[in-house]
């Protein structure tokens, strides 16, 4: 019997939609496959895919075909957690321009803020800083308001934050160096307790400079108790990395100890030739400290030079009043001499950033933005003394401070290669950059920064797992990923495991690697494939794609 040419018409449309509706739905939002899993534990790699919906971790291990409705294929790649800067100063930057370029490109997915300077708490006679953000200027008093402006601008990467102590005590205390009375110290506590209230992660200081190096070590338990009531950390510059680093590092041990708090030390080194080739003994003071019950750790960048300022020259005395003040000592023939004799021979327990490079001004490289910058303190001083008999080179350098208005970024050659490594290499001592989010074009795209800001983490995985064999891959994936994760209280990121958030990086083992230089910083790092902040993709083969999907991540106890 023939069918009617109408039945047969609609025959085929009616088919193919009954079998169209038949097909289920994908299962997941996106699925990553055929790759090498790295799940951040330090446990081997092995083949396998990872399954996404929305903004969580669904799935690993063998996903059923056309499960996702888009797929990545990872072959040759390798998966891993997003990794999680335990050490950056993007406070600003991230809502300058919220791609966060430098950072994503180098596989980063949590930013974590706050080393003695915090987004917050701005008050009482601490001036909230202006920050323009789409062409709107915004302002903020209090660690809570910076979440929040940083959720509403959007970002790319996720935002963590400690309460810096700087923030507090000149909150409190201005720029005087005076001692606070009781009531002054109250309010300091007061300060802290509203910070962790807003999310803090910790309290942060900087020991080796005022107003941080004003604060006893009572000071700083009393402070610490508080952070560790809300389940928080101590994140400390210890006071000295030089000649003083044993004592230093003993205080932290005591503070921890007395306030039952977890302490992290930023950047671990040992910061004076004198004392070079000595991490051993560093690494046995924090081993029995930890075998005691303290719970105390550390983080490294994987560069031999650090960032500070030409100011830090000085000595703490003559900054007490600000910069002005600074700057009108400098100027006085008495007091600069006095300054000039400090600085040559020392002040008992002052970290002296002159004599830990053996007051060579050629391991100092200017990183500020002006005529100079890219050059070593030696070249400049030389050009400016050229045509002078007699100069001071010590009292061109006050000059040269005075002119650049008392702050000169500065990148100094002051640590060593092989006590680098060995730090490295502890189970307990994690990564962070010490760097920003800067860009390769655009309004981020000043100075000479450190390379640090743009090459941290793939140099990790290029040079020391790669190239030097100093880490195995799945250690040096741990140290950027899930030790950091733990160490902040991040129990739903830093793993591939699902329920955790869906933070990842994808790279190429055999390719990644750092570009940037200290003489040519602005350069973004190769072999990072792919990063997906909170479900989203961020990068893309290798390009941003504008996403910013990124949160702030408060405390919540």
């Amino acid at each position: 019997m023939r069918r009617s040419p109408l039945i047969a018409l609609l025959a085929g449309p009616v088919l193919a939609s009954l079998i169209f509706s038949s097909q289920p739905s994908p299962t997941y939002d996106l699925v990553i496959r055929n790759g090498k899993i790295v799940d951040g534990t330090g446990n081997p790699w092995f083949f396998g895919d990872v399954a996404i919906k929305g903004d969580k971790i669904a799935a690993i291990g063998r996903i059923a075909p056309q499960a996702g409705g888009r797929e990545i294929d990872a072959m040759g790649l390798i998966v891993a957690p997003g990794f999680i800067d335990m050490h950056s100063h993007s406070d600003f930057t991230i809502l300058e321009d919220g791609n966060a370029q430098s950072k994503i490109r180098q596989g980063v997915t949590t930013e974590v803020l706050g080393e003695s300077t915090s987004p917050g708490p701005y008050q009482g006679k601490l001036t909230p800083p202006q920050v323009l953000v789409k062409d709107k200027q915004i302002s903020w008093t209090t660690l809570g308001g910076y979440f929040d402006a940083v959720e509403k601008a959007g970002v790319s990467t996720n935002i963590v934050s400690h309460v810096g102590l700087s923030n507090v005590w000149r909150s409190v205390m201005g720029n005087s160096h005076a001692r606070p009375t009781k009531e002054q110290f109250k309010q300091m506590k007061s300060l802290v307790e509203e910070a962790m209230r807003n999310g803090a992660r910790g309290l942060s200081c900087m020991l080796a400079a005022p107003p941080d190096s004003l604060a006893t070590k009572d000071e700083l338990v009393e402070l610490c108790k508080i952070v560790a009531g809300h389940g928080g950390i101590f994140v400390v510059h210890i006071r000295n990395e030089g000649t003083g680093v044993f004592e230093a590092i003993r205080e932290v041990i005591e503070i921890g100890r007395l306030a039952g708090i977890t302490v992290e030390i930023l950047h671990i080194k040992i910061a004076d030739q004198q004392y070079w080739g000595r991490m051993n003994e560093i690494i046995k003071l924090v081993d029995a400290a930890r075998s005691q019950g303290v719970n105390i750790g550390a983080n490294v960048y994987p560069y031999t030079r650090g960032n500070n300022n030409l100011a830090s020259i000085i000595p703490p005395w003559a900054h007490a009043g600000g910069t002005a003040e600074m700057l009108r000592r400098l100027k006085d023939p008495k007091v600069r001499a006095r300054i000039r004799v400090n600085i040559t021979e020392g002040i008992p327990g002052w970290y002296n950033h002159y004599t830990a490079v053996g007051g060579d001004w050629s391991r100092m490289l200017i990183a500020a933005n002006n005529s100079y910058k890219g050059l070593t303190m030696d070249r400049v001083l030389a050009e400016r003394v050229k045509g002078k008999k007699n100069a001071d080179l010590l009292y061109e350098f006050f000059d040269f401070l005075i002119e650049e208005g008392g702050s000169v970024s500065t990148v100094y050659d002051h640590h060593t290669e092989k006590d680098m490594n060995l730090a490295m290499q502890q189970p307990w001592v994690s990564i962070g950059s010490d760097g920003l989010a800067y860009a390769t074009e655009g309004p981020l795209r000043r100075g000479n920064p450190h390379p640090r800001s743009f090459g941290t983490f793939p140099r990790v995985l290029g040079v020391y797992v790669r190239q030097k064999g100093l880490l195995k891959l799945e250690d040096a994936v741990r140290k950027m990923t899930s030790l950091n994760a733990a160490k902040l209280g991040l129990h739903e990121r830093g793993l591939l495991r699902p329920g955790q958030f869906a933070d990842i990086t994808l790279f190429d083992a055999d390719k990644v690697i750092d570009r940037a230089t200290y003489t040519e910083p602005f350069q973004y790092s190769v072999g990072i494939e792919y990063v997906i902040v909170n479900g989203t993709v961020v990068l893309e083969a290798g390009k941003h794609t504008g996403a910013r999907p990124g949160r702030a991540l408060r405390l919540v106890r």
